[in-house]
């Protein structure tokens, strides 16, 4: 019987590498990122059992309510009642929903990509013809969740948000392409890394599938993303630290040489002045 591990992938942020960002430059925090769970196929039903309760307890309709990081954190959308909550309340309801998500046996991937550190690395060099964010940010974050499945000895289911039907088929295209030509990018010359071959690949990558938002895990999907791409710029965010002090990143499962090659990616953040 063939052993799969499935990788739910939320994007955050705007795939064009020209953008400009609305908020205020002075929260030096622009990126885009693709991420998400990585989680064995035999253990979803822990992860779905306790999404339903989670939503149980809190008196909330899985068919009609979604859990998505911005509408909570913002109490916006289908979360605007917290902000007719007490504090005490709001506080354990964000206590419960980082519960959902310390409990079931998730792993945080991301591949994060600070903007204005592409724009100061490529621009000069490929002007227009720059590659749109998601193309790099998929095939590192595919390339090291599989090298990840690979040790562990399964295969790797991948599912994608479903969303603009052109950028499902774009995504797709990346998905056939790791599987037929490998990386489209060398690994700079680093010894330490060795890209995953077309071949390899291609043993490894067992499917390519879109799920929408009522998918219970890729709600989580949705809630791991955000706090992983804000620790590339503040390592000290509450929710990170607590990933990472509970060992539910995958950085928690490596050597600290081995982080830069097989962890969260964090890439183009030469200058941002991190916070600790």
């Amino acid at each position: 019987m063939v052993q799969v591990m499935h990788l739910y992938v939320d994007d955050s942020g705007t795939r064009h590498p020209d953008r400009k960002p609305k908020h205020n430059p002075a929260h030096n925090r622009d990126w885009f990122s693709l991420g998400g769970v990585l989680i064995r196929q035999e253990d979803e039903a822990i992860a779905r059992t306790a999404h339903a309760e989670f939503m149980g307890r809190w008196e909330l309709d899985p068919d009609e309510v979604f859990l998505h990081s911005w509408d909570i954190r913002h109490m916006k959308g289908d979360f605007t009642w917290l902000a007719g909550r007490s504090e005490e309340e709001r506080n354990r309801f964000i206590e419960d929903l980082y519960q959902l998500m310390a409990r079931p046996p998730f792993t945080g991937f991301a591949c994060v990509i600070d903007r204005p550190g592409y724009d100061a690395r490529y621009l000069e060099r490929y002007g227009r013809q720059r590659w749109m964010l998601c193309k790099t940010a998929f095939s590192v974050l595919l390339e090291r969740a599989a090298k990840h499945a690979r040790k562990e000895g399964y295969k790797l289911k991948v599912f994608v948000e479903k969303g603009d039907p052109d950028v499902d088929r774009t995504m797709k295209g990346y998905y056939a392409d790791l599987r037929s030509n490998g990386m489209p990018f060398d690994g700079g010359g680093n010894q330490i890394y060795k890209p995953l071959t077309a071949s390899e690949f291609n043993e490894t990558l067992y499917e390519f599938r879109t799920k929408n938002k009522s998918s219970p895990i890729m709600q989580l999907a949705d809630i791991y993303l955000w706090p992983m791409s804000m620790g590339g710029y503040h390592r000290s965010n509450i929710t990170y630290a607590r990933l990472k002090k509970d060992g539910k990143l995958i950085d928690c499962s490596l050597s600290d040489e081995a982080i830069p090659y097989l962890g969260i990616k964090y890439s183009c953040f030469e200058k941002v002045k991190i916070k600790p």
